[in-house]
């Protein structure tokens, strides 16, 4: 990371096409975002699911609430899977066409 602060690229460097460094600077920048906007679902996910679940707080859950509560996270579970395994595929497609 040293490196990304450090680095002498130039004006003509950058003219000719992004530096190696740049490139990584951006790449991060982008995964970084991602992991933002990732997050930002998770929590707005886990708002929905809690109003729909909860009706009214008590000292315990009942059985229809923890129901609830369980199949909200798994299905939590499987959009996480299926969003991970879309960006294997877009990434996957992504390396083969360089």
């Amino acid at each position: 990371m040293a490196d990304l602060f450090t680095s002498t690229t130039t004006y003509e460097d950058n003219s000719k096409g992004k530096s190696g460094s740049q490139a990584e600077l951006e790449e991060f920048v982008m995964v970084e975002k991602q992991k933002a906007q990732f997050n930002a679902q998770i929590h707005e996910f886990n708002e929905l699911c809690w109003e729909k679940c909860m009706d009214k707080p008590g000292s315990k859950i009942d059985s229809r609430t923890e129901a609830c509560l369980t199949n909200c996270v798994d299905r939590f579970i499987d959009v996480s899977l299926l969003i991970s395994n879309r960006f294997a595929q877009l990434l996957q497609k992504s390396a083969g066409g360089m």
